[in-house]
């Protein structure tokens, strides 16, 4: 069935945008009363440039693919600073990154501290500017936003959201406005134990695999040749 949305030209966002993504009705939930995202995050900017980048420095620089349904994974190495490329966003345990582009891929993440495996003091963590990157106003823990970054109406609102054909993405705006309910406020501090009990026991689970992988890779090493 095809959606229709009547807007007076005076009501146009700012710099009179005409794209039709920007007006679709399905977008008005962010638009209700009550607590929004943006009163409990800010959204962290701060960058660094690849030319600026120390080369001593070590980071690990993820991308949107390395983020999924809630969990961060990546098999990336860690690199200089003028390995980075491009100019990245940093990043510090406790945040929230939700990358704008393709929301429908659902790439979401608390970043965790065990991610920085046992390089803590040395790593430093960047990832892609297609993140954007969300941290606690008051301090407290912000975990519980993935379980509702991902919820399904949060999902539909993103996805009425995204504008542009080739690479579809939805604006700071939109994300900024999300609306949370006060049952979810409430439990907010219970949410977040279980997200970060749960992200833990994944990391976890990874490094574990990884271990077995190195054994298995040390075994066949060590077999005699015949």
């Amino acid at each position: 069935m095809a959606i229709a949305a009547v807007v007076d030209v005076t009501r146009l966002d700012d710099g009179w945008i005409l794209a039709p993504e920007r007006y679709d009705p399905r977008r008005r939930h962010a638009k209700h009363g009550g607590p929004r995202l943006a009163d409990i995050v800010h959204v962290f900017r701060e960058q660094i440039d690849a030319t600026k980048a120390p080369a001593s420095q070590r980071f690990l620089v993820l991308d949107t693919g390395d983020a999924r349904g809630g969990i961060i994974r990546t098999t990336k190495a860690s690199c200089d600073g003028p390995a980075i490329g491009s100019t990245k966003k940093r990043i510090f345990p406790g945040q929230v990154i939700i990358s704008r582009l393709r929301p429908y891929l659902r790439q979401i993440a608390w970043v965790d501290h065990g991610l920085l495996g046992r390089e803590t003091s040395s790593l430093e963590l960047l990832c892609s500017t297609e993140f954007f990157v969300l941290d606690s106003k008051d301090g407290a823990s912000i975990a519980f936003l993935v379980p509702f970054l991902l919820s399904s109406d949060v999902q539909s609102i993103l996805a009425a959201s995204q504008e542009g054909g080739h690479h579809p993405r939805f604006n700071e705006r939109t994300l900024k406005a999300l609306p949370i309910p006060a049952p979810v406020l409430e439990r907010r501090a219970e949410l977040s134990v279980q997200v970060e009990h749960a992200v833990n026991q994944a990391r976890q689970a990874f490094g574990a695999i990884g271990d077995s992988i190195e054994t298995v890779a040390q075994l066949v090493k060590a077999e005699p040749v015949s």
